[in-house]
């Protein structure tokens, strides 16, 4: 894998360090969840009931540690609202909304390659 390196970086910018901060950061960021639940919010606030809706699949447990690692990484905020029962909602920051912006590129790659990824896994199998 290349990655985009800069001279003026310290060696925690560094992704192809393994001990360096930017490569605890891409893996935060870089699994299916974190990615789904970054597309869905980007749409809108949403509370975590809602949240776990939208995102089919995802199990209650791998929601909270996927939002509490967005949260932890700056890229969302909870906002609990003093009301009874207790209601929390989700919604991205700006660096979160700045992501996003990627992630809207993957998933347009994904669409626009999955007829030809389709294919080559079936000749693959074959």
């Amino acid at each position: 894998m290349v990655t985009k390196q800069f001279s003026s970086l310290s060696d925690e910018a560094d992704l192809r360090r393994a001990d360096s901060l930017a490569r605890e950061i891409f893996s935060d960021v870089a699994n299916k969840w974190a990615l789904l639940i970054i597309e869905t919010l980007g749409e809108r606030t949403l509370r975590f009931s809602e949240l776990r809706n939208e995102v089919e699949g995802i199990s209650h447990k791998m929601l909270t540690q996927n939002l509490r690692m967005l949260e932890r990484n700056g890229l969302a905020e909870r906002t609990v609202h003093p009301t009874v029962p207790p209601r929390v909602e989700y919604t991205l920051t700006e660096p979160g909304q700045a992501l996003r912006a990627t992630v809207d590129l993957l998933c347009g790659w994904t669409h626009d390659y999955f007829g030809h990824i389709e294919s080559a896994r079936r000749r693959f199998d074959a």
